[in-house]
């Protein structure tokens, strides 16, 4: 068992760090919002922190969950961030969905004071994070992997080493081109299935016996149809990182017409008011239009 801490309490955040403390870890939590810190412990036990700082002191490993780039300098770099509590021989772990620059950049500055850095995003919305049935992409040294192991398996289905740090979140962008894309032709395929009239439920029934079979559509065909968009992965997270992708990839020269395509449907989506709709939003785009 160790002590770690988990910063950032989010839809994500505050599940995976249950798991942990359920698993007999020693959890020390922190939140920009200190109500939703309070409540973590009301729930789960541990204690709490009122900085990064003071949460990372005298922890094995701290792991992150928050929202963007800035975010992550903040939290790890700021006056009051991780490393301002850290220790020689501590581990830092990202969950983040986040740039590989950043992630090469502050294993960089936690390499300076002898803190190991591993960029670690996940996939499995906030069902898995619920059902610690995660996958997660890992970018770092095999040793302190090996470390973190046990640690992520506390709410993980899949745990790999990708290759060196800003390998997970590379592995991440390509996750969510795949998930754009999928979600897009599952919403046309949709949309053509009602505007010809056929039963929605009686086609996925049959393709998705087929090569057409795809965890979107068996999980998110229903609620397509059904106009129900109020759960799951929302539109505002997958912009911000699709934009990551597309800046990704201008730097390596990768070729992405259709992510870029789908990128600008759900800036529709979101000028419709669905910024806080689930990614599968996409049929609405279509539907408007009919």
């Amino acid at each position: 068992m160790a002590n770690v801490a988990f910063i950032g309490l989010g839809v994500m955040g505050y599940p995976m760090a249950g798991h942990l403390q359920r698993a007999g870890h020693q959890v020390t939590v922190y939140n920009r919002t200190a109500a939703k810190a309070a409540s973590w412990v009301e729930s789960y036990g541990g204690q709490s922190a009122a900085t990064p700082a003071e949460a990372a002191r005298g922890q094995d490993v701290v792991l992150l969950c928050v929202g963007n780039d800035d975010d992550l300098r903040e939290v790890v770099c700021g006056e009051q961030g991780v490393l301002a509590g850290a220790h020689n021989g501590m581990v830092l772990v990202d969950h983040t969905t986040a740039s590989a620059g950043v992630a090469r950049e502050l294993s960089a500055l936690a390499a300076e004071q002898g803190v190991g850095f591993m960029d670690a995003p996940v996939s499995g919305g906030q069902a898995g994070a619920e059902n610690g049935q995660l996958t997660i992409m890992a970018g770092g040294d095999e040793a302190v992997f090996d470390l973190v192991r046990p640690i992520l398996s506390s709410y993980s289905r899949m745990l790999r080493l990708m290759g060196p740090v800003g390998s997970g979140q590379l592995t991440k962008m390509v996750n969510q081109i795949c998930i754009g894309g999928l979600l897009q032709g599952l919403s046309e395929a949709m949309h053509f299935a009602q505007q010809a009239g056929l039963d929605g439920d009686a086609v996925v029934s049959v393709i998705s016996k087929g090569a057409a079979q795809s965890w979107q559509m068996e999980n998110r065909y229903r609620s397509m149809l059904d106009g129900e968009f109020d759960f799951g992965f929302a539109v505002d997270w997958m912009r911000k990182d699709l934009s990551i992708v597309l800046e990704e990839a201008g730097r390596n020269g990768a070729r992405l017409p259709v992510t870029a395509l789908v990128d600008q449907f759900y800036a529709d989506v979101q000028a419709m008011g669905g910024g806080r709709w689930d990614t599968s939003s996409l049929i609405a785009r279509l539907q408007r239009d009919s």
